[in-house]
């Protein structure tokens, strides 16, 4: 049974790849149409994927927390 839920924790990273990819797609369309903000909307793109990310990253920590037991 702790290898399904590993497997149901590491499914986190892929919503994570998901909603990160959105980010980034959305963020090269708005440097597009107003190149002259490419520095706030980079940095805002990166400080939304690092909290992104996080999700990913607890999925990873929980999986490997089950497959330890």
């Amino acid at each position: 049974m702790q290898f399904v839920g590993a497997g149901i924790a590491v499914f986190t990273g892929v919503g994570s790849g998901i909603g990160e990819g959105m980010a980034a797609a959305k963020a090269v369309e708005a440097v597009g149409r107003q190149p002259e903000a490419s520095g706030k909307i980079t940095v805002t793109m990166i400080i939304g994927q690092a909290v992104a990310e996080t999700t990913g990253l607890y999925g990873l920590i929980i999986a490997i927390m089950c497959m330890s037991k």
